[in-house]
């Protein structure tokens, strides 16, 4: 949620900033709304000094006449706070309502434009192959991936694994954890699955995009598009000591998707599926940590691509392709040589105070003992089924597939002959 006071104050900037979103600010209604609540605080305030007035009379007050004239008095001051409180509460839950819906004010460092072809390559890594059998083509014939069976399971995109392809994504799946656990320091963390209403309005995801997920039936409860939901809201309604931060958190959890918006695109192979695991790397910070944060979360979801041997590049996303929370994003995206094109693998973001002031996490300041909102941020390390299948086609020579070095020992064998 963006900070009212940036829109009251400075109108003319943040509307241009989300105008390069495309996102039209209505600054009229807001300042309307912002100036009635306004007059409704300042009359709470003086009917509760009114209040505080007649209190002090009545116990001044020495015949029973006056008395009594005073509790009438204050009888109609009871309802006059009863009727202000409802006419606030309905104006703060309006404007509430509307600051929901305006998503986060874009980085300066985030290159203007309206669409994805507006992105900047940042680097790329690693030699791209030239050629490769599709995945998920080359999985199938060989009975590894089951398309088919998980449709009869489910629906269309969802799938079975088996055998050594099973075996090598729970071994990417160890060997991601592992990695940030051990080497980049981050706490593991097991979270629940399925998360409510209020967990999702401090990430995001609602109001705005609802039928991006899948909602259990007759309940406010949801199964989780990512663990950025359940991570970031442990934290919730909590004060953090400065010294604590930054706060560093990884898990891995299957994600669910309706993927609503998507009809007919990447819909080949496991590259979009409707469940689909994922490690995820959460960080907690003090504001004047978040770029160099960033610029950290997006090193260790590369670091994981560098020991898998996948090429791949490195996108600064633009203002008109950033997710409804970001202010700022790295796309790391892996080179899919069937396709000669390179496919979003993570996506690393600075969320500034967005999800913080929706949450309501702060931090307080070790000397002056001030309270202020932490900034948010969170990366993939890696989505785990993409990866796998960026693995595949840029480790398969022939009929055989090359395990990287790095995953021989938890998979117990070098190589998958097809």
């Amino acid at each position: 949620m963006i900070d009212i006071n940036l829109i009251i104050n400075s109108p003319d900037i943040i509307s241009a900033k989300l105008a390069n979103r495309g996102y039209s600010l209505d600054i009229t209604k807001i300042t309307k709304l912002h100036d009635e609540r306004k007059s409704l605080i300042k009359i709470k305030e003086s009917i509760a000094a009114s209040k505080n007035k007649l209190n002090d009379k009545f116990k001044d007050a020495k015949s029973e006449d006056d008395k009594n004239s005073i509790k009438t008095e204050s009888q109609k001051l009871e309802k006059s706070i009863l009727e202000n409180k409802k006419l606030l509460e309905e104006k703060e839950q309006v404007l509430n309502d509307i600051l929901l819906e305006i998503p986060n004010i874009p980085s300066d460092d985030s290159p203007v434009g309206k669409d994805e072809s507006f992105n900047k390559i940042i680097k790329t890594h690693g030699s791209s192959k030239k050629s490769a059998i599709e995945h998920s083509s080359l999985l199938s014939k060989n009975g590894l991936l089951d398309f088919e069976l998980g449709a009869s399971l489910t629906k269309t995109r969802f799938v079975v694994m088996k055998g050594k392809i099973a075996k090598l994504h729970r071994a990417l799946i160890t060997f991601m954890l592992n990695t940030h656990t051990e080497k980049n320091d981050y706490v593991e963390f097991n979270v629940p699955y399925i998360v409510n209403k209020e967990s999702l309005m401090g990430t995001g995801q609602l109001p705005k995009f609802e039928e991006d997920l899948f909602k259990i039936h007759d309940t406010e409860l949801y199964l989780i598009p990512t663990a950025e939901v359940p991570l970031t809201n442990i934290y919730r309604n909590k004060i953090i000591n400065e010294s604590d931060l930054p706060l560093k958190l990884v898990a891995h959890t299957p994600c669910f998707r309706s993927e609503a918006g998507s009809y007919g695109k990447d819909t080949k192979g496991i590259i979009r599926q409707h469940q689909f695991e994922k490690i995820e790397l959460v960080q907690i910070v003090k504001p004047e940590m978040a770029d160099q944060t960033l610029e950290l979360i997006t090193s260790h979801a590369e670091g994981i691509m560098e020991m898998l041997e996948i090429p791949y590049q490195r996108v600064l996303l633009s203002t008109g392709d950033l997710g409804f929370s970001s202010s700022k994003t790295n796309d790391i995206e892996a080179w899919f040589p069937s396709q000669n094109t390179y496919r979003e693998i993570s996506s690393c973001s600075s969320f500034t105070d967005f999800q913080s002031r929706r949450l309501n996490i702060k931090y307080r300041e070790m000397d002056s003992k001030k309270k202020s909102y932490v900034y948010t941020l969170n990366g993939s390390g890696l989505a785990v089924g993409r990866t796998m299948a960026a693995l595949i086609e840029n480790h398969t020579d022939g009929n055989v597939i090359s395990i990287p070095a790095v995953l021989q020992d938890l998979t117990g064998f070098k190589t998958i002959k097809l």
